[in-house]
């Protein structure tokens, strides 16, 4: 028994005494490999090495951190762990370690092994920035930061932790000290695809897009397969309404990485805008699956508007999924009661939250509302949240008794200006539009809160406590479904009257012998439903025409996807006239050319139809369930008009071509109109902001009534 074991242990040394003079050579041809760039070389000799050592550790290290470079996060993983089990003194292995948890997306752990890298090496500057980068995934931006700036403290010419650092200040919105830190990046290290990648994400949301989009393109022609690149071109593409290009660069994205989630959420808004509701919302859903998102449920949350069959619950559902999934994590860490003064008669500050004090429609809305303000009742204090100002922005500014620009500021620090500037009720003029800061309204930090004119179909925040609508849009049947209480105008929206100069001109249809039917809406809202619709109007209405108007419409490939829904409903492409962008004062006189407006369903008109009936067209609209499919109905309603008003595809036909056969009538309903708008309240901007006003006293005085 013992010449067993004797022999055997001989053995053990015999083969301990060859690995050892295997291993040196080993490793000092693999090390040789990785030195010449030799990478799928050096690999295989260090897996050749490991059989014969298993916890030979530079070879365990070493190839953990290749596999990292290669992407194969798994692999590096399990080879680094090993690493660290046999060398834990070694700050490097933890370090490579955390750069492969970090790929894993297992952030928390991440930060723990650069942590532990730290301990034993405190001035490690480049942990220090992957600590930073491990902190930016989680969202800490602020602890993000601080790791930045204290690997730059260490090392000033540490390219990385200035590109991370430029990354996190855009995620804190602080977009020109964004541009600062990543010029110095690229200052260092001029070929950084990462970082021109993410200043082009600074540029972007500083509108500044020519810039960004070069940028994007040699961030790409630099790494084509890092899909940071094809992602941000496309955002850029999209905004500047070049909608195929941006699905070129989506779907090039999702090759390379097809678990990135902001590329399916970018997909879907592309998507969307072409008409393909039912594919955006797929693309949203896959988004979601990857990863939470609030701007991506927002995105699913305004594209459910163009479902024809979703319901009010459906709507009000996709919105407590919001509040669930982002809302209520951010309101348990807020900030607690409010201090301002429970006078019910005091004059009140209101507060108003956009990024649409500019020339854009939302704008057209709600400037009527500030502009007649009761200043006796009421101070205005307008938050704007976009770096795009204008002539209009310039009218805001001089309506406002106070004007912060809150395009740079972070939640956090908007939420504690409102409550430092003593607001009363807290407006917010988006939802779950683009550019919203609903995550501030989650803070609460105002004593009322309020959402209206910018989406006007409900946040699904309970932190906002009031909708302003009416009966039309929002019946009562459906009102418990919302998260607010719904508090009624003479309409859900008004307008602001007309600039002046532009001349309306006597109904076309006079002069040219035929009807010609108008659709002023985005592309994104004509439903086939809407095309089956409008193809039969005009099939009854011999010699009438269709004139279409879109910003979308510049791009050949939305032109062309129309023409041939069209087509595929029998309607020839020379009866439909399609017109692009044009500034607002063509816009409008592009009315002149129509006689009867029509409005498109599931996802109804707003601006678009009040703009039509100021200029004397009049509208047919479909009333549908969803509150989408209500607004114009709404509209019409409050002015006067419900005979315009169908509740079916059969309806709608048959007043679209009665009325198409009555052009005298369409002349005298021109030309009274406007004096119809006037005198309704809801088309008369001072009767309108007096019922907001009255509106808001109530709310206040209930406030101060109930003690909440």
């Amino acid at each position: 028994m013992s010449d067993s074991v004797g022999q055997r242990a001989f053995q053990n040394a015999r083969l301990q005494k060859r690995q050892k003079a295997e291993v040196g050579p080993l490793l000092a041809r693999a090390l040789q490999l990785h030195k010449a760039g030799l990478l799928r070389e050096a690999k295989a000799a260090y897996r050749e090495l490991l059989e014969l050592a298993p916890n030979q550790f530079i070879a365990l290290h070493l190839l953990g951190a290749l596999e990292s470079e290669a992407k194969n996060y798994q692999q590096a993983q399990v080879l680094l762990s090993r690493a660290v089990a046999v060398d834990p003194r070694s700050a490097e292995a933890h370090m490579s370690l955390g750069v492969a948890l970090n790929g894993l997306e297992r952030h928390n752990e991440a930060r723990e092994s650069y942590r532990k890298a730290l301990a034993l090496r405190p001035n490690y500057a480049l942990a220090l920035s992957n600590l930073g980068n491990a902190s930016a995934a989680l969202e800490l931006y602020q602890e993000a930061l601080d790791s930045y700036d204290k690997a730059l403290a260490i090392d000033g010419k540490l390219s990385e932790a200035h590109n991370g650092r430029g990354w996190a200040l855009c995620r804190l919105r602080a977009y020109d000290e964004a541009i600062a830190s990543l010029n110095r990046a690229l200052s260092i290290k001029p070929d950084y695809a990462s970082a021109l990648s993410t200043r082009a994400v600074a540029l972007r949301e500083l509108q500044r897009f020519d810039e960004a989009m070069a940028d994007c393109n040699r961030a790409i022609a630099l790494a084509p397969d890092d899909a940071n690149g094809w992602l941000w071109r496309a955002s850029i593409l999209l905004l500047t309404r070049r909608v195929a290009e941006a699905l070129s660069d989506c779907e090039k994205a999702l090759a390379t990485d097809p678990g990135f989630s902001q590329a399916h959420s970018l997909l879907g808004q592309c998507l969307a805008v072409l008409g393909r509701v039912d594919e955006a919302l797929a693309s949203f859903d896959r988004a979601l699956d990857i990863q939470p998102d609030a701007s991506t449920i927002s995105s699913k949350i305004f594209t459910l508007d163009f479902m024809a069959d979703a319901s009010v619950a459906q709507h009000q559902q996709a919105r407590r999924v919001w509040w669930e999934q982002i809302g209520a994590k951010i309101a348990s860490a807020a900030a607690g009661p409010h201090d301002n003064s429970r006078d019910p008669d005091r004059r009140l500050v209101l507060g108003y939250v956009s990024s649409d004090f500019h020339a854009h429609s939302a704008a057209f809305i709600f400037k009527p509302v500030l502009q007649h303000h009761d200043r006796a009742q009421f101070e205005i204090v307008c938050y704007s949240c976009s770096p795009k100002t204008d002539a209009t922005t310039s009218e805001f500014q001089g309506i406002a008794d106070r004007w912060r620009d809150a395009s740079q500021w972070t939640d956090d620090r908007l939420a504690a200006q409102i409550r430092a500037d003593g607001v009363d009720i807290l407006i917010d003029l988006s939802g779950h539009t683009s550019g919203n800061r609903l995550g501030v309204f989650a803070r609460k930090p105002a004593p009322v809160q309020v959402h209206g004119w910018g989406h006007g179909t409900g946040t699904g925040l309970p932190t906002i406590d009031y909708l302003l609508s009416d009966p039309v849009a929002i019946p009562v049947a459906v009102r418990h479904l919302f998260a607010e209480t719904i508090v009624d105008l003479p309409c859900f929206v008004t307008l602001a009257p007309l600039p002046t100069g532009i001349a309306r001109a006597p109904t076309p249809a006079i002069a040219n012998g035929f009807i010609t039917f108008g659709v002023f809406n985005r592309i994104s809202k004509i439903s086939d439903e809407a095309v089956k619709v409008w193809s039969r109007i005009l099939e009854r209405v011999p010699g009438s025409r269709l004139l279409i108007k879109d910003t979308a419409l510049d791009a050949q490939l939305v032109r062309d996807n129309l023409l041939a829904r069209f087509s595929a409903c029998r309607l020839p492409a020379e009866r439909v006239d399609l017109l692009g962008a044009t500034s607002r004062d063509e816009h409008l006189a592009s009315f002149n050319r129509v006689d009867i407006g029509l409005d498109p369903f599931p996802q109804n008109g707003g601006v678009s139809t009040w703009e039509a009936l100021q200029m004397g067209v009049p509208v047919v609209a479909k009333l549908g369930n969803s509150l989408p499919s209500r607004a114009a109905g709404s509209i019409l309603t409050a002015l006067g008009l419900p005979d315009w008003v169908a509740d079916s595809d059969e309806a709608y036909v048959e007043i679209a071509t009665a009325r198409g056969s009555q052009i005298g009538d369409l002349e005298k309903l021109r030309s009274e109109l406007p004096g119809q708008i006037k005198a309704a309240a809801a088309g008369n901007p001072v009767s309108y902001a007096q019922a907001v006003d009255d509106a808001y006293r109530a709310m206040w005085k209930r406030y101060c009534n109930d003690g909440g």
